[in-house]
């Protein structure tokens, strides 16, 4: 088996509306703003000298419009299992505004009421590492930020909790890799600005 294909390249979404102003944005579908347009394009270039085997996409608009600017919506195949959290009574809103009723409230360690709990997106995410391990040649999945930190922790053998420890700027990529055997991360959060 070839080296790139163990890999798996993870893509965040361009900007939105909400994810400009911090929002937690799961599963409302939100479209690109402009700034999000530009940074998807900029995608493109970063992945130009990449092949890949299979390309998955969450089915929210704002991951389909990324990955079709990125020049991959014609092989891409949609992926309910690559959207965002659901987060519940907490969609739309910051969590500066939320720990005004709840100090030190954090999405990683705090229940999501009405939403879906960190287990339930981790369960999701092993499903699309395990898709993308069944696949000779690159993989990429073209996502949203939560559901993709999930995705390295789980990588690398952390718990979904681990997420909160890597950060991933709108219209970032990111690329999964074995080394000796070892899962690892290759390249972390490279855009285009």
């Amino acid at each position: 088996m070839s080296t790139e294909a163990n890999e798996l390249v993870l893509i965040r979404h361009g900007e939105t509306e909400w994810s400009r102003d911090r929002r937690h944005t799961g599963t409302t579908d939100l479209p690109l703003i402009d700034e999000g347009r530009r940074q998807a394009d900029g995608v493109a270039a970063i992945l130009e000298p990449y092949t890949f085997a299979r390309v998955l996409c969450s089915p929210l608009q704002r991951a389909v419009e990324t990955c079709r600017r990125a020049g991959l919506a014609a092989v891409a195949e949609p992926c309910p299992d690559a959207v965002e959290w659901d987060y519940g009574i907490y969609e739309g809103r910051r969590t500066i505004d939320i720990r005004e009723e709840i100090p030190e409230w954090s999405v990683w360690t705090h229940p999501v009421i009405g939403g879906e709990s960190i287990e339930a997106v981790g369960v999701r995410v092993d499903r699309v590492i395990a898709a993308s391990q069944s696949v000779d040649g690159r993989v990429a999945v073209f996502a949203h930020a939560h559901f993709l930190r999930i995705l390295a922790a789980r990588w690398i053998g952390l718990a979904p909790v681990g997420g909160r420890n890597f950060v991933l700027d709108a219209a970032s990529v990111s690329v999964l890799a074995f080394e000796r055997g070892e899962p690892v991360i290759l390249r972390w959060n490279e855009t285009r600005r």
